[in-house]
This record gives structure tokens, sequence and C-alpha cells, in this order.
């Protein structure tokens, strides 16, 4: 099979690896210097460091060229490019299946992946939609490229694609399981690292593992609230998409959520620690968002809203993991 990735982060870039174990991919970036230096090391050691490509693996910087032959597209760019990228992709292709990879809220929109996918490609239960999947679940860009074990959710508005998008994946070091509850693993791959970041901001704090554990299980009853109250399965949470990636990113060295909350509770600025990354960080954007849409549909978020008031109106990372633990008396359920 002939498989178009596109974008080439750390993410992106360690996908397109492990599927051209098995199949032809073209591996897609904007950029022309990024892509022009990966085709002369083999590598892209500005996101992934010097994980070798396979020879079945091409790069592109010509969107059209890259999508030309593709029969299935795996979009890993951010979610605050996807919608632009689904215009390109209609455009030049209407009836390509597309998993993405992306995870987070639109910015103004507040809109999931999934929604913004119907916004651009049609509802799948009409007639003029297209398919689609996501795929989450824990998993870190550097351990897939090192084929170390890795197992991941792939839900789909499609059994037939869920089994070709699942058949891509699945060899090696790779597990995947199917779901058709594509709201609840989108929101599981979006909430997870907002909560990512209380978990880096009690580490960073030094409050120990009995409170990291508090916020994780805390952080897993927000989340699941959100998606329910959109329409997700409440089993979902309690699989890789929602529980297991939820785990790794509050406690995993490379999650970059985590690492953005402990240096906010060593007191460097937003923006500082940011411009350090080098990489996304979807829990900022994405908690704002997260704040407005929780509160159209009424719902309570403590843990969301104290690290929005950490991150946009710089409330002491101390005081508000003291103000979760004021909070008044209620029942756990």
């Amino acid at each position: 099979m002939k498989v178009c990735v596109l974008g080439a982060g750390a993410w992106g870039t360690a996908l397109a690896i492990h599927v051209a174990k098995k199949h032809d991919v073209a591996l897609w970036a904007r950029d022309s210097g990024h892509v022009s230096g990966m085709k002369k090391s083999r590598t892209n050691p500005l996101y992934l460091g010097d994980f070798i490509f396979p020879d079945s693996l091409t790069l592109e910087n010509s969107l059209e060229v890259a999508i030309k032959d593709a029969e299935i597209l795996i979009s890993v760019v951010p979610t605050s490019g996807f919608r632009s990228i689904l215009k390109d992709i209609y455009r030049i292709n209407k009836n390509i299946p597309i998993i993405w990879a992306n995870k987070g809220l639109e910015k103004d929109t507040a809109k999931l992946p999934h929604e913004v996918a119907i916004d651009e490609l049609g509802n799948p239960s009409e007639d003029n939609g297209r398919h689609f999947g996501v795929i989450s679940g824990p998993s870190f860009a550097a351990e897939l490229a090192r084929s170390l074990p890795t197992a991941v959710t792939i839900a789909s508005t499609d059994k037939k694609l869920s089994t070709i998008a699942a058949s891509l994946f699945h060899h090696n070091n790779m597990r995947i399981y199917t779901s058709d509850d594509v709201i609840g693993v989108s929101v599981g791959g979006a909430l997870k690292n907002v909560i990512a970041i209380a978990s880096g901001i009690s580490d960073g704090m030094g409050f120990g593992n009995n409170a990291r554990a508090a916020l994780i299980t805390r952080g897993l009853a927000e989340i699941s609230r959100f998606g329910v109250a959109l329409g997700a399965q409440q089993d979902t949470f309690n699989g890789l998409a929602g529980a297991g990636d939820l785990l790794l990113t509050c406690t995993g060295e490379y999650s970059r959520n985590r690492e953005v909350g402990i240096r906010l509770a060593k007191g460097q600025a937003l923006e500082e620690i940011l411009d350090g990354l080098g990489h996304v960080a979807e829990g900022v954007f994405t908690a704002a968002e997260v704040i407005g849409r929780s509160k159209k549909l009424g719902i309570e978020m403590p843990i969301t809203e104290e690290v929005y008031s950490v991150i946009h109106h710089r409330k002491p990372p101390r005081e508000a993991v003291l103000d979760l633990l004021g909070r008044t008396l209620k029942s756990e359920n």
C-alpha cells in the first residue's frame, strides 16, 4: 500500500518510519529546507535524532506530489493547521481516506479534530461525507522509532477503514486496537495534555507521588465527563486512548506538556518555556478552549481551570495546587 504521512515532526516521522517497514511511504513537510536536509542525511535530526529512514520512505515538500499516488493519508500536522491541510487535501483529492494523529482543540472554535474534519470533508453519516479516523494512545515518538513495544487505538467512522488503517501499523513492535468511538479517542488525546501540565506543576513543586496520583485520577474524571457530554463512550476512557495515554503523558520523561508544568513550577515564564521546547505542547493552547466549551456544557473541571489560570492569568503554581486541595467536600462519584 502507498501511504502519505503529513507532518515531519517527531511523531509524524516516527509513524512514517514504522509504516515504511511494510509499505511505501511519502513523508511530507512544508519547509523545503527541512525536507532537503532529511533527504541528505536520511534522518530527522531536528525532531527525532539519528534514526535512519528505511529505503521505502521518500520525502516531499510538494503536497500534490506527496498525495498523488497515496491510497491513505496519515495527518500529523498540529491541530492549529489541521483545517488548512484538510482544505488542501480536499482540493487535490476528494476521496482519499484520512487518519490523523494530531491532538487538541482548534483555537477560537474549540472544535476537536473530528469536528473540523466534518466541517471540511462532510459528515460520514451522509452521502457526501468521507470516512476518517484517529490514532491515539500512550506513545512517545523516540520509543516507537527505537522499536520498543507500543500499543495504541485507532477509532474510525467505518469498519473497513479501521481494518485497513490497523493493518498499516499492526506489525513489528506496534499493536493496534480498533474502536468506533472517534469522539472518545479524540477527547482523551486532547485533554490529557492539560492534566499533564498539572502533573508537571505538582512534580516541579516537589509535592510527591500521592499528589500526582490524585491529579491523574481526578483528571481522568474530568476528561470522562467532558467526553461523555459530547457523546463519547465511557469505556473508552478506561482504555489506551484514555487512562493509558493520560498516565504516560503525566509521568513520562519525554512528555512536553509535563515539562511545561515542571518549568512553570520553577518560575520560568511561559514564553521562555515554549521557545526552549522546540516542539508543540498542545496542552498550553487546549486549556483555554476546553474551559470555554466546558462552561457551555455545564461541566465542572477544576484541574483544567487551575491550569488555565496558571498559564493565562499567571496564577502562582503553588496557589493553584493548594486551591485544588482546599475545594469544598464532595462525593467522588
